[in-house]
C-alpha cells in the first residue's frame, strides 16, 4: 500500500471482518481495495453481479490486490432480502456457465454434503456434541444426505448475509464478499437465505419466486436438510462466542424444522 500512497492515493481501511478492504482516493476518483479476493472475481465482473473490476495487480509480498469500481450505496436490510431482485441475481449466480466455467479453471474447491458435516462435527464443542437433540440430528442428517448430481452442482456464494448485498444509488443491486465461494448444490445458499429472512409460512411462495415455477419436493427436502446444518452451524458460532441467548434461540428453530420433517426418524 505504501507505493500507492506515494503516487498520492489515500488508502483507509474498510471496516470488516477480514482487515484486508480499503478504500483508495486519489482527488476525486475512488477504488474499493482487497487483498487476496476471490481468484474469479473477474468472472463475477463480467456477470454484472459484483461491481466493475478495474484492475489486478501482484503485489511484492506476493498477495494479489483487486481494484473495483467505488459504487455509493447502501446494504439490503434484513426486511428487504425477501425481494424479487434478490431471488432474481441469486437465481442468475446459480445459473451461470460463465461461473461455473471459469470456477473449474481456477481449482475451486467442490463442497458435498459429506463435507459440510465432517467439518461442522469437527468445529462443535464436546458438550454441544453430547447435546441430545444435536446428536440426534448430526445421526439423521448423515442417514438423508441430499441427492443431487455432481453435475448440477453450480457455484454458491457460501455467506448469504444482508451485509453482503449492495444496492447502489441507482438502485443496482450487487452480491459482494465472494469469499466464502465454493460449487456445491445450490439448496446449500437457499436454505441460508431463506432460514435466516424467509418465515417457514412462506418458504414454498419464494422458491416459485426464485425459480418461476413449482418447487419440487426433492428441493424442498434438500433446503430443509441444509437449514438444519446451517442452524447447528449457527448454534457451534453462538456457543464459542458466548452468546448463549441467541444459540437456545436456534435451538428451539432446529427444534421446530424437526418436529415438522416426518423423514427425520428423532
Amino acid at each position: 500500500m505504501n507505493s500507492n500512497q506515494k503516487k498520492g492515493w489515500r488508502i483507509l481501511p474498510v471496516h470488516g471482518d477480514t482487515g484486508m478492504a480499503y478504500m483508495g482516493e486519489h482527488n476525486e476518483k475512488r477504488l474499493f481495495l482487497k487483498r487476496n479476493t476471490s481468484p474469479f472475481l473477474a468472472a463475477l465482473s463480467l456477470e454484472e453481479i459484483t461491481p466493475r473490476l478495474v484492475w489486478t495487480k501482484r503485489m511484492a509480498s506476493g498477495d494479489t490486490l483487486t481494484a473495483q469500481e467505488w459504487l455509493n450505496g447502501r446494504n439490503l436490510r434484513p426486511d428487504e432480502m425477501k425481494q424479487e431482485k434478490v431471488s432474481a441475481l441469486l437465481f442468475r449466480v446459480h445459473h451461470s456457465a460463465l461461473l461455473k466455467r471459469m470456477w473449474k479453471q481456477v481449482g475451486g474447491v467442490v463442497t458435498t454434503p459429506m463435507k459440510l458435516l465432517d467439518e461442522c462435527y469437527l468445529n462443535l464443542s464436546p458438550d454441544l456434541r453430547s447435546h441430545p437433540l444435536i446428536k440426534k440430528v448430526l445421526n439423521t442428517l448423515k442417514k438423508n444426505q441430499p441427492e443431487l448430481e455432481r453435475s448440477n452442482y453450480e457455484v454458491c456464494h457460501g455467506d448469504l448475509n444482508h451485509k453482503n448485498w449492495l444496492l447502489s444509488d441507482t438502485n443496482k443491486l450487487y452480491l459482494v464478499d465472494w469469499d466464502s465461494a465454493k460449487l456445491a448444490d445450490p439448496a446449500l445458499d437457499l436454505s441460508m437465505l431463506m432460514c435466516q429472512y424467509v418465515p417457514r409460512s412462506e418458504w414454498h411462495e419464494w422458491l416459485e419466486q426464485y425459480l418461476h415455477a413449482q418447487p419440487s419436493e426433492n428441493l424442498i427436502q434438500r433446503i430443509v436438510w441444509y437449514s438444519m446444518l446451517n442452524l447447528v452451524q449457527q448454534i457451534e458460532e453462538c456457543h464459542r462466542r458466548g452468546r448463549f441467548h441467541e444459540m437456545n434461540q436456534d435451538i428451539i428453530k432446529l427444534s421446530k424444522i424437526v418436529k415438522e420433517q416426518n423423514y427425520f426418524e428423532l
